[in-house]
């Protein structure tokens, strides 16, 4: 404890300039390997993930961290492992992938929190078919008007995400519980499998609930070029692998046809050419930066940056970084009560970092 709070005052701060607002980057001594996501289940305290399967309770008042145990089978694999999380009083639920035999997929868990255990732990869901590849299992998971919303990567089988028959390159909506809602899609497309929300998605890794207009958005990996923010639509396909948004494959050949968008699927909010692996986003809402409310927050993998999108009558219109190469490749972020943000990085032998006026 005593060399923690030393680390602490030693610590360096990073000083920076936005329009006239001064603040500072803060590298608190909670230490961290490969967090993957956040949530509050206080006013003081977080979870977060590890890909490495640990579940971390941080008090960000005081700067302690303990370890909570739980039997969540998540695998560590290629870009899998202990992935997102959120809460609701002492409920818990979790994405991750897991494994079969020799193959994996996407999962989403159920347990509780009792002191510093999980417990009761359930499977609610599993994405089928499971592939023995370690590639794009998202995934970031939302609660909103009562039910889970679940990105679900195409796991690299490109056309994949244009068969509603599984739920492999998806977002899905299912109740807290596991159940499907009776007003999903599929009542009124037939083919579309019951869970299903949209579908035509490649490696959605962020997702945040909009306070202004009440909608899901997802960020989303294109190939080369083609990243994107994106509404969450019922019944919606953003049309992965048929178009790629602007982007290309790794080898230069088109994706479809080559066109950025077609007629019949839905068009992102904003697109990035080239890729900036984009990773986690969050809207604003705070005292602490009153100029970028209501806008998006926006974390960079490759380009190890934080930035803000701008909008103007709901519309993003301009992207500014707000730091750049401090702490790695940005993962995600949550926000205080007070507006401060705290950032996490997916990196071996990190911390948290807040950042504050």
């Amino acid at each position: 404890m005593i060399k923690k709070i030393l680390i602490y005052l030693i610590s360096i701060f990073f000083l920076f300039n936005l329009s006239a607002n001064s603040f500072v980057l803060e590298k608190t001594p909670i230490e961290l390997n490969f967090p993957w996501g956040m949530s509050w289940i206080s006013s003081e305290e977080l979870l977060i993930t590890q890909k490495t399967g640990e579940i971390i309770r941080v008090n960000v008042k005081n700067l302690t961290q303990t370890e909570i145990s739980h039997k969540i089978p998540s695998i560590f694999f290629g870009q899998g492992g202990l992935l997102d999380i959120v809460t609701e009083n002492n409920f818990v639920w979790i994405t991750c992938s897991i494994k079969k035999g020799q193959k994996y997929t996407t999962a989403v868990y159920r347990a509780e929190l009792k002191d510093n255990k999980l417990i009761n732990e359930k499977l609610l869901y599993e994405a089928l078919p499971y592939f023995d590849n370690g590639k794009h299992f998202g995934s970031r998971i939302e609660i909103f008007d009562n039910h889970l919303f679940v990105s679900i990567g195409e796991r690299g089988k490109g056309m994949i995400a244009q068969d509603p028959s599984n739920s492999i390159g998806s977002i899905i909506r299912i109740n807290k519980n596991g159940e499907i809602p009776k007003n999903n899609p599929f009542t009124i497309k037939k083919e579309w499998l019951p869970e299903l929300f949209q579908i035509g998605v490649r490696n959605p890794q962020g997702m945040t609930l909009d306070p202004l207009t009440n909608s899901i958005f997802i960020s989303n990996h294109g190939p080369k070029g083609g990243d994107f923010i994106g509404q969450v639509v019922s019944g919606s396909n953003f049309g992965w692998k048929k178009i790629g948004w602007g982007g290309t494959n790794y080898s230069g050949t088109k994706v479809g046809d080559g066109n950025a968008w077609e007629p019949g699927f839905l068009k992102p909010d904003f697109i990035w050419v080239p890729s900036i692996a984009v990773s986690g986003i969050k809207f604003y809402r705070g005292k602490a930066f009153p100029e970028w409310q209501d806008s998006l927050l926006v974390s960079s993998l490759k380009f190890r940056y934080l930035s803000i999108l701008h909008r103007k009558n709901n519309n993003f219109i301009k992207e500014e970084i707000i730091f750049k190469d401090k702490i790695g490749r940005v993962r995600d972020m949550e926000i205080d009560k007070s507006g401060n943000i705290y950032i996490i990085a997916d990196e071996t032998d990190s911390n948290l970092f807040v950042l504050k006026p």
